[in-house]
């Protein structure tokens, strides 16, 4: 599938902000079943842009702005030609071992009551891969998807709690339990064309799972599903903290933030 992105985020500062900086990890990046095409990333606003690479291996966009901003526009435009590969990740950058994603981060930890949701989740499986399905599977039954949830869960925790949650808090808790479970587990954002009526396109999140034989696998529990032909991975990270796929500060103002994104396959229309 040939899925074509527009990404505008738009900040506004009242009064004018004094110094901007961000992190921007928007460009995805090539594998086995995800090659890009064309991809751009553009600052409207005069000041320093970087690239680099971050401690994952995803490719990051360092801005940084010094003197008065009262407007500072970023885009993220290109195209992507997608396969389905069952959920399996093959050929992509991995700069850290799989080990070091059991270790608990902190948008992703486990109290009792995740503890025993996972055990029950995964009681009777074959295999850890089986474990992972079981897992997806349960949370999506447990917890409803708020894709427009105002009230933001702070936690894997709380979430669970409240039995709502947006796309990542349900990464977050597959991932919390994943580990809990003896399985690494990592965040992952992207962006996604719809599918089904209830499903939007735009930008997603979602998590990943290192089996044996597989590697990497990706689960989607909002769906319940592995990831397919529909999604573009960009980012990841132990967390939504160094997984997303941006990241703001600024000094002096009060800032608003508005964002526009299309997602859409070649020849179709969809927009979020």
């Amino acid at each position: 599938m040939r899925i074509r992105v527009s990404h505008e985020i738009i900040h506004r500062f009242v009064p004018p902000a004094r110094t901007v900086n961000q992190i921007l990890r928007l460009t995805p990046l090539s594998f086995d079943s995800q090659y890009v095409l064309r991809w751009r990333i553009d600052v409207d606003a005069d000041g320093a842009l970087r690239e680099t690479e971050d401690g994952h291996g995803n490719a990051v966009a360092s801005y940084s702005h010094h003197g008065l901003i009262e407007r500072l526009a970023v885009s993220a435009a290109g195209e992507v030609e997608t396969s389905d590969a069952a959920g399996v990740v093959r050929g992509a950058v991995e700069r850290l071992p799989a080990e070091m994603y059991l270790r608990e981060s902190p948008l992703a930890h486990v109290n009792g009551a995740l503890r025993d949701f996972a055990a029950e989740a995964a009681k009777g499986a074959a295999d850890p891969l089986d474990s992972m399905h079981r897992l997806m599977t349960a949370l999506n039954e447990t917890i409803a998807f708020h894709p427009d949830e105002k009230d933001a869960a702070g936690s894997p925790v709380e979430a669970f709690a409240l039995t709502r949650g947006r796309a990542r808090d349900f990464a977050h808790i597959f991932i919390a339990c994943a580990r809990f479970l003896g399985v690494p587990a990592r965040f992952v954002s992207g962006y996604r064309v719809a599918g089904e009526e209830s499903e939007k396109a735009g930008a997603h999140e979602w998590a990943e799972a290192h089996v044996p034989a597989l590697g990497w696998v990706a689960f989607d529990a909002t769906a319940p599903i592995c990831p397919d032909e529909r999604y573009i991975r960009v980012a990841v990270g132990f967390d939504g903290q160094d997984g997303a796929m941006t990241r703001s500060a600024h000094s002096g103002g009060e800032e608003k933030i508005e964002t526009a994104i299309r997602v859409e396959q070649a020849g179709a229309q969809s927009q979020a």
